[in-house]
Protein backbone atom coordinates (compact mmCIF):
# COMPACT_ATOMS: atom_id res chain seq x y z
CA UNK A 1 0.00 0.00 0.00
CA UNK A 2 1.41 3.93 -0.94
CA UNK A 3 2.17 5.88 1.82
CA UNK A 4 0.46 8.91 2.33
CA UNK A 5 2.01 12.34 1.02
CA UNK A 6 1.50 14.24 3.68
CA UNK A 7 4.19 12.84 6.50
CA UNK A 8 5.04 14.82 9.92
CA UNK A 9 8.68 15.80 9.85
CA UNK A 10 11.05 18.33 11.23
CA UNK A 11 10.19 21.71 9.76
CA UNK A 12 10.17 24.31 12.12
CA UNK A 13 6.63 25.43 13.49
CA UNK A 14 7.73 29.16 14.12
CA UNK A 15 9.93 29.13 10.52
CA UNK A 16 6.54 27.90 8.65
CA UNK A 17 4.58 30.32 10.49
CA UNK A 18 7.22 33.54 9.95
CA UNK A 19 6.61 33.06 6.26
CA UNK A 20 3.20 32.92 6.03
CA UNK A 21 1.56 35.81 3.97
CA UNK A 22 -0.33 38.51 4.06
CA UNK A 23 0.67 39.19 7.76
CA UNK A 24 -3.02 38.85 9.00
CA UNK A 25 -2.76 35.30 8.48
CA UNK A 26 0.71 34.86 9.95
CA UNK A 27 -0.79 36.89 13.13
CA UNK A 28 -3.87 34.61 13.12
CA UNK A 29 -1.67 31.49 12.55
CA UNK A 30 0.31 32.28 15.88
CA UNK A 31 -3.33 32.77 17.82
CA UNK A 32 -4.24 29.46 16.17
CA UNK A 33 -0.72 27.74 17.69
CA UNK A 34 -1.22 29.59 21.31
CA UNK A 35 -5.20 27.71 21.23
CA UNK A 36 -4.63 24.71 19.77
CA UNK A 37 -0.92 23.77 21.90
CA UNK A 38 -3.22 24.75 25.12
CA UNK A 39 -5.90 22.76 24.59
CA UNK A 40 -4.23 19.64 23.51
CA UNK A 41 -1.26 20.04 25.65
CA UNK A 42 0.60 18.63 22.86
CA UNK A 43 3.47 20.00 20.59
CA UNK A 44 3.28 21.37 17.29
CA UNK A 45 4.10 19.51 14.14
CA UNK A 46 4.83 19.91 10.34
CA UNK A 47 2.56 17.84 8.41
CA UNK A 48 3.77 18.15 5.06
CA UNK A 49 4.74 21.39 4.19
CA UNK A 50 1.57 23.70 4.91
CA UNK A 51 -0.24 21.60 8.50
CA UNK A 52 0.61 22.11 11.44
CA UNK A 53 -0.59 18.84 13.58
CA UNK A 54 -1.04 18.25 16.98
CA UNK A 55 -0.65 14.46 18.34
CA UNK A 56 -1.18 11.44 15.79
CA UNK A 57 -2.85 8.33 15.52
CA UNK A 58 -3.04 5.20 13.26
CA UNK A 59 -6.03 3.57 11.83
CA UNK A 60 -6.93 0.98 9.40
CA UNK A 61 -9.89 1.49 6.78
CA UNK A 62 -12.45 -1.52 6.04
CA UNK A 63 -10.37 -1.01 2.72
CA UNK A 64 -7.08 -1.83 4.10
CA UNK A 65 -5.67 1.40 3.83
CA UNK A 66 -3.06 1.96 6.58
CA UNK A 67 -3.62 5.29 7.91
CA UNK A 68 -1.21 7.68 10.19
CA UNK A 69 -2.49 11.51 10.87
CA UNK A 70 -2.84 13.79 13.38
CA UNK A 71 -5.21 13.70 15.72
CA UNK A 72 -5.83 17.85 15.19
CA UNK A 73 -4.56 20.80 13.10
CA UNK A 74 -4.42 23.37 10.89
CA UNK A 75 -3.26 25.06 7.84
CA UNK A 76 -3.20 28.95 7.31
CA UNK A 77 -3.68 28.82 3.64
CA UNK A 78 -3.64 32.59 1.72
CA UNK A 79 -7.79 32.49 1.08
CA UNK A 80 -8.36 30.60 4.64
CA UNK A 81 -7.14 29.02 7.42
CA UNK A 82 -8.09 25.26 7.35
CA UNK A 83 -9.03 23.62 10.47
CA UNK A 84 -8.55 19.59 11.15
CA UNK A 85 -10.69 18.23 12.85
CA UNK A 86 -10.62 14.35 12.67
CA UNK A 87 -12.80 13.27 15.95
CA UNK A 88 -15.70 15.11 14.12
CA UNK A 89 -14.89 13.50 11.05
CA UNK A 90 -14.11 9.93 12.98
CA UNK A 91 -17.02 9.69 15.74
CA UNK A 92 -20.57 9.91 15.40
CA UNK A 93 -21.29 11.48 18.23
CA UNK A 94 -18.61 14.12 18.12
CA UNK A 95 -19.92 15.19 14.64
CA UNK A 96 -23.86 15.95 16.27
CA UNK A 97 -21.88 18.09 19.12
CA UNK A 98 -19.58 19.62 16.11
CA UNK A 99 -22.71 20.86 13.89
CA UNK A 100 -24.39 22.30 17.41
CA UNK A 101 -21.31 24.32 17.96
CA UNK A 102 -20.76 25.41 14.65
CA UNK A 103 -24.30 27.20 14.55
CA UNK A 104 -22.61 29.57 17.10
CA UNK A 105 -19.27 29.81 15.83
CA UNK A 106 -19.36 32.84 13.11
CA UNK A 107 -18.48 32.72 9.62
CA UNK A 108 -17.34 29.40 7.94
CA UNK A 109 -17.83 27.08 5.66
CA UNK A 110 -17.20 22.89 6.71
CA UNK A 111 -15.69 20.11 5.08
CA UNK A 112 -15.07 16.23 5.41
CA UNK A 113 -12.77 17.04 8.13
CA UNK A 114 -12.42 20.29 7.74
CA UNK A 115 -13.70 24.09 8.98
CA UNK A 116 -12.57 26.51 6.83
CA UNK A 117 -12.45 30.07 7.92
CA UNK A 118 -11.40 33.49 6.20
CA UNK A 119 -9.99 35.33 9.19
CA UNK A 120 -10.17 35.05 12.97
CA UNK A 121 -12.14 38.19 13.75
CA UNK A 122 -15.57 36.05 11.78
CA UNK A 123 -15.39 33.51 14.86
CA UNK A 124 -16.21 33.11 18.65
CA UNK A 125 -12.62 32.36 19.54
CA UNK A 126 -14.46 30.67 23.00
CA UNK A 127 -16.46 28.70 20.62
CA UNK A 128 -13.79 27.28 18.52
CA UNK A 129 -11.54 26.31 22.15
CA UNK A 130 -14.67 24.26 23.29
CA UNK A 131 -14.98 22.52 19.86
CA UNK A 132 -11.53 21.57 19.55
CA UNK A 133 -11.56 20.57 23.17
CA UNK A 134 -14.84 18.16 22.52
CA UNK A 135 -12.89 17.08 19.37
CA UNK A 136 -9.42 16.25 21.56
CA UNK A 137 -11.23 13.85 23.98
CA UNK A 138 -13.47 12.17 21.18
CA UNK A 139 -9.86 11.87 19.28
CA UNK A 140 -8.65 10.05 22.61
CA UNK A 141 -11.71 8.21 23.10
CA UNK A 142 -11.45 6.49 19.92
CA UNK A 143 -8.07 6.43 19.28
CA UNK A 144 -6.11 6.09 23.29
CA UNK A 145 -2.63 6.17 23.19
Amino acid sequence: MAEAKTQANDVSVEGFIAAVEPPVKRDDARILLRLFEKVTGEKPRMWGGSIIGFGEYRTIYASGRDVHWMRAGFSPRKAKHSLYMMGGYCDDLAASEREEALTRLGKHKTGKSCIYINKLSDIDLEVLEEMIAKDWAAMNRIYPE
